[in-house]
């Protein structure tokens, strides 16, 4: 039980933050978001960011795989990634928007997500990036 209340405490606080994060790196193109989102999606999957961000796509999994949070985390992470690949897009960065996409379908695939269900906790940052 308080295993459960931690990981969901993480979760609510990952997606605050990955929610302002994602809207300034999306909506204005904001670098510093986009490295923001990066270091919580380490953080929750309890890496160092520079080192998570780095992976290869497989190897990210693996480490997820070691971490034993991989199962409980991975639809969130792999959610965050893929937005932060489309952020990457439109800025130009294309290598780093594909390696970003690479590493939420790695994540999605290995763990079960479907990348094209949006977690329902980021309904309102989805609402807010159409608007």
């Amino acid at each position: 039980m308080l295993h459960k209340d931690y990981l969901l405490e993480v979760i609510e606080q990952f997606v605050s933050s990955v929610s302002q994060a994602l809207a300034r790196a999306l909506l204005q193109r904001d670098l510093e978001a986009a490295e923001d989102v990066e270091a919580a999606v380490a953080d929750l999957v309890q890496l160092d960011p520079q080192t998570a961000m780095a992976l290869a796509p497989e190897s990210l999994v693996t480490m997820m795989l070691l971490s034993g949070t991989g199962d409980s985390v991975a639809g969130y992470a792999a959610y965050a990634l893929n937005r932060l690949g489309d952020s990457y897009q439109n800025m130009g960065e294309y290598e780093l928007a594909e390696l970003r996409r690479d590493q939420a379908n790695a994540i999605a695939e290995s763990f079960g997500a479907d990348l094209n269900q949006i977690p329902q906790e980021f309904a309102e940052l989805e609402a807010q990036l159409r608007n």
